[in-house]
């Protein structure tokens, strides 16, 4: 594929035009966080290379070549078998010197997994708000808190434009990820391809729960193929998949306490007795399964209210998503095509579809 254009003048007066009509929808502050967002999302692009660029240069660290070269592969899949966009996404690369592309800020009130929402220019209504700079990230944070919100506060290794900045290169492969596991390089990649396919504007868990479907279906035809890579993956799956039903019941949990005509004292207890009993089963867990395994430790112990609630988005629609694909005949375009056309229906008569079984 032909190297695109690198961002000049088109792209700042793309940006110029955002930024007022940022202007025009919110004032001030409105346009501070566009103009970091912009700003953040045009340096990531610039710093973006063609990946045979990069597999050109001799001093390249040879672990980050034959990953970006796995990279190649997977992306080609993409488009051929899974048929995701054919596009400049994820043909370059950038080595951004951090650990996190953005870092994401989501919040619940202290009694409840609703998460609070934002909207935004082209991507709509979502429950999150990204930084490219920690401290605007731990700011707002703070913010929140003041305002009675609890908060949580993450890095992010990727994210996906939606396909708008396919004309300044397409959202490049980073080296927050790049050194991933097979599997997990193969899911990062197939998920974010899939947001440009469809998008609910206000509907996070919808967008978040197809991303997953994808990516879940994707990488179990990439890997089948594959013994060694297969079973590196099936381990890491098997754990993450206990996680998250540990945290599913957990939620379940905590919506029968904050839905219960319990006063707030007695739900703040409750909610204390989940989360206790959550971080006492991972341990029982991780002892009696995992042979001690830790790599989950600091993630569990920093686990609050938001950050349930925001997994949640990740997860919790998956089936129904797998069952429509099986419904489409397991034919990615047809399956494409009806999840479209559910973004654009209203997001309850959406959940109703979708979850009909």
């Amino acid at each position: 594929m032909a190297e695109r254009e690198r961002p000049g003048a088109t792209a700042r007066l793309a940006a110029l035009l955002l930024l007022l009509a940022a202007v025009a929808l919110g004032g001030c502050a409105q346009m501070s966080y566009y103009g970091q967002s912009l700003s953040g999302h045009l340096s990531l692009v610039r710093a973006a290379k063609p990946v045979d660029e990069w597999l050109a240069r001799k001093d390249l660290d040879p672990e980050v070549r034959s990953q970006l070269v796995l990279a190649k592969s997977l992306r080609d899949y993409a488009s051929v078998e899974l048929k995701l966009p054919d596009n400049d996404s994820y043909r370059r690369y950038a080595d951004l010197q951090r650990g996190a592309a953005v870092w994401n800020v989501v919040a619940t009130p202290e009694l409840s997994l609703q998460l609070k929402t934002w909207c935004y220019l082209v991507l709509g209504c979502a429950g999150y708000r990204g930084y490219f700079d920690p401290d605007d990230a731990r700011d707002l944070a703070q913010a929140l808190r003041k305002e009675g919100l609890e908060v949580h506060v993450y890095g992010v290794p990727a994210y996906s434009s939606l396909g708008w900045s396919n004309w300044l290169g397409g959202d490049p492969l980073l080296n927050t990820f790049i050194r991933y596991p097979e599997g997990q390089l193969a899911r990062m990649i197939f998920h974010e391809l899939a947001h440009q396919v469809a998008y609910a504007s206000d509907d996070t868990t919808f967008n978040e729960s197809f991303a997953t479907a994808v990516e879940q279906i994707g990488v179990a035809r990439w890997l089948k193929d594959r013994p060694e890579a297969l079973r590196e993956d099936e381990q890491s799956r098997r754990r993450q998949d206990q996680i998250q039903g540990l945290l599913k019941a957990t939620r379940e949990q905590l919506r029968t306490v904050f839905r219960s005509a319990a006063s707030d004292d007695e739900k703040r207890a409750g909610k204390a007795a989940a989360f206790a009993k959550l971080r006492a089963d991972y341990e029982a867990m991780k002892r009696e399964q995992w042979q001690g395994d830790a790599r989950f430790d600091r993630w569990v112990q920093g686990l609050n209210t938001p950050a349930l609630a925001i997994q949640g988005s990740y997860t919790d629609l998956v089936p129904d998503f797998v069952r429509l694909f099986e419904r489409q005949g397991a034919d990615w375009e047809r399956f494409y095509a009806e999840v479209k056309r559910l973004a654009r229906l209203p997001k309850e008569e959406r959940r109703e579809e979708l979850t009909r079984r």
